[in-house]
């Protein structure tokens, strides 16, 4: 587990320097901003038509050979990108597809390498290797930030491009050296890869191996529902913090770049301090992850009040932790609630509605924005969380609560499968 965690920070360090010169590139060759736009659409989008595909290949495949193959392959994209960077020959149609194959590969090296990772540790130790991971993305974002404008001053846009090559490579060449913690993998029965012997690990006949049986699952598993709705509605009105803080602090707080940049400093100590604090939930549940979401909604309406750039300071650390909090108990649900069989496809199914929110929340904020300016979309934004959630939680216990006194009082012993 501590090769995989030294392997990811040098992965998300990588992965950083690109993208903090990336849409910079674009903009230099393009010269439009829309383009700049369209190259990280591109990008996303095999993410929100074959995530589902990809999630069923890591369910069938080998994990490790699948999660090595996938990233020596990511590794020889940004390499064909640092040379063509490199030689000048970097054009508007060879970067769509650069971008286009690149998100391709993601929709199943994401879900190979989160289940990867789970598999090095106990059953029981797995939300804590979660919150490492998390811990380990934030602490690489830091990193991969600051070592882009070194790269780049020193040797020019293509070498963060091959920085992250190099990364990419790295990860490739520890994971086949990486070895299960006992009783985290077993072989199942009649042969083929190793799966998870977590919860729910009894793999069914190979006709259950398909994508709409994933589907099928995500839909009729109310936790993994209402997981999503929680995370859409915080995701679509919050959580767009470079935006929605950017626009706060250089027009109503009149304060300028340096500014937003130690805001922007903030969210990242408190997203590892909250990566800390997820690690340490040894059962967390879609309950937790609701009140860690409207705990930052609220958190979001008082920084939309604030008066000054210092009381802004000092709610953006709480924002920025429970924020870390909830992704970190979310991506544990997540991972360890579907049966080992299907984590794959959840996670594939997962990455399909994420994008989805990817691609449509930025817009929807900025109108948001453009309609009630910076103060009015943090406010609206964080009612709308905090109210949502809220809502839920009472709708809950008014339809769950009554239906237990009911069997209660008519059985006389509690019914246990209803409590289930």
């Amino acid at each position: 587990m501590r090769w995989w965690s030294l392997a990811n920070f040098v992965s998300n360090a990588g992965t950083w320097m690109q993208l903090t010169v990336q849409n910079l590139l674009v903009l230099k060759i393009t010269g439009s901003a829309a383009a700049t736009g369209l190259s990280i659409s591109v990008q996303a989008a095999p993410a929100l038509l074959v995530s589902l595909a990809g999630g069923a290949a890591v369910d069938r495949l080998p994990r490790k050979l699948t999660a090595t193959v996938s990233q020596a392959l990511l590794g020889a994209v940004a390499f064909v990108t640092a040379v063509l960077v490199a030689l000048g020959r970097l054009d508007v149609p060879v970067l769509m597809v650069l971008a286009a194959v690149t998100g391709l590969i993601a929709t199943v090296d994401g879900p190979a390498c989160a289940l990867l990772g789970n598999d090095l540790v106990r059953p029981e130790d797995v939300p804590s290797a979660i919150g490492v991971g998390s811990l380990v993305h934030s602490a690489g974002r830091l990193a991969g930030t600051a070592l882009a404008g070194v790269a780049v001053g020193f040797f020019g846009t293509a070498a963060a491009y091959a920085a992250n090559g190099v990364s990419f490579l790295f990860v490739a060449a520890v994971i086949p050296f990486l070895r299960p913690a006992p009783g985290a993998v077993r072989a199942p029965a009649g042969g083929g890869p190793a799966i998870p012997a977590q919860r729910g690990s009894r793999r069914p006949a190979g006709s259950d191996m398909t994508v709409r049986q994933g589907l099928a699952f995500f839909a009729r598993r109310p936790r993994l529902v209402a997981l999503a709705g929680i995370t859409g509605i915080s995701a679509v009105f919050g959580r767009n913090y470079g935006l929605t803080l950017a626009v706060l602090v250089t027009g109503p707080l009149a304060g300028g770049a340096g500014a937003f940049g130690t805001v922007s400093t903030v969210l990242a100590v408190g997203g590892i301090l909250g990566a800390v604090l997820g690690a340490r939930l040894r059962r967390p549940s879609v309950r937790h992850v609701g009140a860690m979401a409207a705990a930052g909604g609220l958190l979001q309406i008082l920084a939309g009040l604030s008066p000054s750039l210092a009381v802004l300071l000092v709610l953006v650390l709480p924002m920025a932790v429970v924020e870390s909090v909830s992704d970190t108990a979310g991506t544990t649900v997540l991972q360890t609630d579907p049966p080992a069989h299907l984590r794959g496809r959840v996670l594939g199914v997962w990455r399909t509605i994420s994008t989805a929110w990817g691609l449509g929340g930025p817009p929807a904020l900025g109108l948001l924005m453009q309609t009630a300016g910076a103060r009015g979309a943090l406010i609206g934004g964080g009612l709308i969380i905090a109210g949502t959630i809220g809502a839920g939680f009472a709708l809950r216990r008014r339809g769950t609560a009554p239906a237990v006194v009911l069997r209660t009082e008519h059985c006389g012993v509690p019914d246990l499968s209803t409590a289930a």
